[in-house]
């Protein structure tokens, strides 16, 4: 027991132990930068040894091993310098760092001996420049090697037989010399005992920092600087190998009405189990990207399709956590390399398109980047290309829709309507410039620039009309465009009250409280808030009651059934029930005929707006239709008088 024992400690004292695959290649990194500087030491300490000896010892002693020793520090500098170029990891790094121990023992020895038979043919003079040679030179050589020990320790054994033999028969001069040599070398030894182990530390700490900038905190997944890390990786391999690889980006669906409802640890909880139900699907490489959105590596010519509905299933599941019940959704955007894209920029730019189209067309599902989206990606580059360019004060303009009451025909309100009509497009769809501003960010500055102009239009309208504008989800999101529109308000010297801001259910769900705080400024000015297309997004009671909201807008998708199908009918009466019961506004979008208006009335709605009454007309109109419409109420109540 005891021998095996032993021969077990003076393995693991001589031998690089394979457990630390980090701190190897930082000992191969540390000897790439000092190797070279040992070796030339080395061959100059050799040819200066062989020079003080020449005419003493014989010529093959003092010419061969330099020579030999100098072939074999150019042939080792060689492999060196092509080693550093090609980073090795794992049993590599720990193969090269056991054949510089080898190369340690067998250089050290040989010179070591070839030093002290050198130095039998020489005096005092001559002895003195060996011994020199050797400590010098053993010294060098333990420094340059203290970031493997197990080298730097081959070295000391060496040293010490050489230098007790000169101790005990050298002349008295060697002696001290060697009493002294012994004596730093015993201090070296701690002292780089002290430096490895620093160096350790600071392996080990720079590998933890490292797992921390590439690891989310909260998951323990892979973060973004990770995963588009690994994404470049794997686009090149696949590029250079002819593979092929799926890239997925997943944006989870409710997930900010959990933050609110529940509080932000039950949403962090929630994160947390959507990783592990990632992880543990092992459907490919994950990783968060931020707030609620994940991102995936597919490396296999998998089914995208199926893929995505099967982890739309799983993280429909509900979510049971210690403050409750939570229930999410999730939309996903794929991109196939190489199809789609042949570099990660494009790749991710692809996919990130996939999911906006899934979110805005069919939410809660997955869609993958195909053709077809090209021409649609190339046509909102255009877009946003042209929308930075533009001229606000000269490309847009409003047209108003009036929101009439069907009751009685008179005008309420006129909705303002952007449009855009550029000089290299030519007139641009709001469906595709409000999606793209949107997405740029350039939707704020829009917002200020057509609410200054419909302020300037309201003007000349009768006093008690009200202007209907929509604001966006990122101008609720920026606190200062929301004082930026409450100083345009107030500046136009325009009545509060005869205005009322539009924001749609998907727009207030991105944030609550934020939404909740802004829209309250907004009521504190005297406008009014409308919650728009109202049925198609969340619809949910708990922030209806929570939120300043003065009006609902009923989604025209119910209108267009309404004559059809009777549960669409029975939706929109449920609904302005609902508004009857909290003393809510109600305005039904989207009418185009008699039918549908004649059908909204019986069930008790009066404001209505669409086509039937009149389509978005540009301001300079509105004046002939007030007269018309007030013309036509006329008429109407000459035929019908009220009984006096």
């Amino acid at each position: 027991m005891l021998i095996p024992r032993l021969l077990r400690r003076l393995r693991a004292f001589y031998v690089v132990q394979e457990n630390d695959p980090v701190l190897a290649a930082a000992q191969f990194q540390a000897l790439a930068r000092q190797i070279l500087i040992l070796y030339a030491i080395l061959a100059l300490n050799v040819v200066a040894l062989a020079y003080t000896h020449f005419g003493l010892a014989p010529a093959e002693l003092i010419l061969g091993p330099p020579v030999l020793l100098i072939a074999i520090v150019a042939v080792r500098s060689l492999a060196w310098m092509r080693a550093v170029r090609q980073p090795s990891q794992g049993p590599e790094t720990f193969a090269r760092l056991q054949v510089i121990n080898l190369w340690t023992l067998l250089l050290g020895i040989g010179l070591a001996v070839w030093a002290a038979t050198l130095m039998a043919y020489g005096g005092l003079a001559e002895n003195m420049q060996g011994l020199f040679f050797l400590t010098v030179t053993m010294m060098v050589c333990v420094q340059c090697l203290m970031h493997l020990r197990t080298a730097a320790r081959i070295l000391t054994t060496i040293a010490i037989p050489f230098s007790l033999y000169f101790l005990v028969y050298g002349a008295p001069l060697l002696q001290v010399t060697i009493i002294n040599y012994l004596f730093v070398l015993i201090g070296m030894t701690m002292m780089q005992k002290f430096a490895y182990g620093d160096f350790r530390r600071l392996v080990a700490l720079t590998a933890e920092n490292g797992r921390l900038a590439h690891t989310d905190a909260l998951t323990g997944l892979p973060n973004r600087r990770s995963f588009v890390a690994r994404l470049e990786a794997t686009a090149e391999r696949a590029q250079a190998q002819g593979g092929c690889f799926g890239l997925g980006v997943i944006d989870l669906d409710g997930f900010k009405p959990v933050n609110d409802s529940l509080g932000h640890g039950a949403g962090d909880a929630v994160l947390r189990e959507v990783a592990r139900r990632l992880e543990r699907a092992g459907l490919g490489w994950v990783a968060r990207l931020g707030g609620d959105e994940f991102g995936l590596i597919v490396e296999a010519d998998a089914d995208l399709d199926a893929l995505g509905r099967q982890l739309c299933a799983l993280l429909r599941e509900p979510y049971l956590i210690r403050e409750g019940h939570a229930q999410i959704g999730a939309s996903i955007g794929f991109a196939r390399f190489p199809e789609a894209a042949l570099s990660a920029d494009s790749l991710m730019e692809r996919a990130d398109f996939a999911l906006y189209h899934a979110k805005v067309r069919c939410r809660g599902t997955s869609v993958c980047f195909a053709p077809r989206h090209e021409a649609q990606l190339r046509r909102q580059a255009a877009v946003e290309k042209a929308l930075r360019r533009a001229d606000l004060a000269t490309e847009f303009h409003l047209h108003y829709q009036p929101i009439v009451d069907a009751a009685s025909g008179r005008v309420e309100a006129y909705e303002a309507l952007a449009r855009w009509n550029s000089p290299t497009l030519g007139s641009v769809s709001p469906a595709d410039f409000i999606l793209v501003a949107e997405r740029s960010g350039f939707i704020r500055d829009l917002t200020r620039a057509m609410l200054g102009q419909a302020l300037d239009t309201m003007r000349d309208w009768p006093a008690d009309r009200r202007l209907s504008f929509n604001l966006s989800a990122h101008d609720l999101a920026a606190p200062e465009t929301v004082d930026q529109l409450i100083a345009l308000v107030v500046e136009s010297g325009v009545d509060p009250s005869r205005i009322v801001f539009e924001v749609t259910e998907s727009g207030l769900m991105r944030d609550l409280g934020d939404a909740r705080r802004v829209l309250t400024s907004l009521k504190a000015l005297g406008v009014r808030i409308a919650l728009d297309d109202f049925g198609t997004g969340y619809s949910s009671l708990s922030y209806l009651h929570r939120l300043p909201v003065d009006r609902l807008k009923i989604d025209r998708s119910f209108v267009t059934q309404c004559a059809e199908d009777a549960t669409a009918l029975n939706i929109v009466r449920s609904i302005l029930d609902l508004c009857r019961h909290l003393a809510l506004d109600c305005i039904v979008e989207g009418v185009e005929t008699r039918e549908q208006m004649q059908l909204l009335r019986s069930v008790g709605c009066r404001s209505m707006q669409g086509y039937l009454f009149h389509k978005p007309m540009p301001a300079a109109e509105i004046a002939a239709f007030e007269a018309a419409s007030q013309a036509a109420i006329q008429a109407n109540a000459e035929v019908h008088p009220v009984a006096a």
